[in-house]
């Protein structure tokens, strides 16, 4: 059987990409091999109706709605390789399978690369997060740090402070800050230290403190740490899809990418805010994007 779309990627992009494509009666399949990027996170916000939620239980809740739909199939297990022959695209799993698609929806997200600082993994998740507007709420009014090593972060302390009067931005021993930068932070009541981080301190996943290679110690009870993004599958670049200067798929309104019949959504467009709700958004207008593709090649144009 040959599919009219392969969606891969799980997460709300996908499964929403998904939704409409079973909602138009479009044969596809959803490849998901469960490695989600907010695995360490327990609540996630900023989706209406669903505000706090659990991610794995919303993806149970959408999985299950997906069921309803006789055209939608997911399987579960990674994609080891994707070419185009004779306008079909073939999709290989690990597990030795293959499928034929029409149209091809990349939703893998992007993988984050987080500093290299003793204990970061123990508070990840927990007292220290990525998004300030996905957890800026739960960390207000408290005492607070910024962690990062790349230039551009500048931008987070800036949004961070939304929610905390006493907030210091840590750059782990890394010049990535102008002086007009520094200026502007300490003018606007943002601490800024260089000092290069030892470890951190605090239990059971609470943040109490930011101990320096000097021996001092910064009490700090959360924060939000800056990361490097990059593509967890090489599929897209492999396609020939063209990326932008922060290594995310480029693509349309509608979701289309520079490849004919391939669409990119979420994630791993790395094209602005990291939210669930962005997420599933791009993925309706990629599903919408794909059906409409599918009806042009139907009803061809006579000339």
């Amino acid at each position: 059987m040959i599919l009219d779309c392969a969606v891969i990627g799980g997460g709300p992009a996908g499964l929403n990409a998904s939704l409409v494509l079973g909602r138009a009666r479009k044969k596809t399949v959803l490849f998901d091999d469960n490695k989600p990027r907010n695995a360490v996170t327990s609540e996630a916000h900023g989706f209406i109706t669903r505000d706090g939620i659990n991610p794995q239980e919303l993806k149970r809740i959408a999985q299950e709605e997906l069921a309803n739909y006789p055209d939608v199939k997911i399987e579960r297990q990674r994609v080891f390789r994707v070419s185009k022959e004779h306008e079909l695209f073939r999709i290989e799993t690990e597990n030795g399978e293959l499928f034929k698609a029409k149209k091809l929806i990349l939703a893998t997200g992007f993988k984050e690369v987080l500093p290299d600082i003793d204990r970061l993994e123990a508070f990840y998740g927990s007292s220290l997060f990525s998004c300030p507007f996905c957890d800026g709420w739960e960390l207000r009014d408290q005492p607070l740090a910024v962690i990062a090593e790349i230039p551009g972060a500048f931008h987070m302390a800036k949004v961070a402070s939304n929610w905390t009067d006493d907030l210091v931005f840590c750059t782990n021993g890394k010049q990535i800050l102008s002086e007009d930068e520094k200026k502007i932070l300490e003018m606007n009541g943002i601490g800024v230290n260089e000092k290069k981080i030892q470890t951190l301190i605090g239990k059971n996943g609470a943040l109490e403190g930011i101990e320096f290679e000097d021996g001092e110690i910064l009490s700090r009870t959360g924060g939000f740490v800056a990361s490097q993004w990059v593509q967890p599958s090489a599929i897209g670049s492999l396609l020939g899809c063209k990326l932008n200067e922060r290594g995310g798929i480029e693509a349309d309104r509608f979701q289309r990418t520079n490849v004919t019949g391939v669409f990119a959504c979420g994630d791993t467009l790395m094209g602005g805010p990291s939210q669930l709700i962005i997420a599933a958004a791009e993925g309706s207008m990629a599903g919408i994007g794909v059906n409409g593709e599918l009806l042009e090649e139907r009803f061809l144009t006579v000339s």
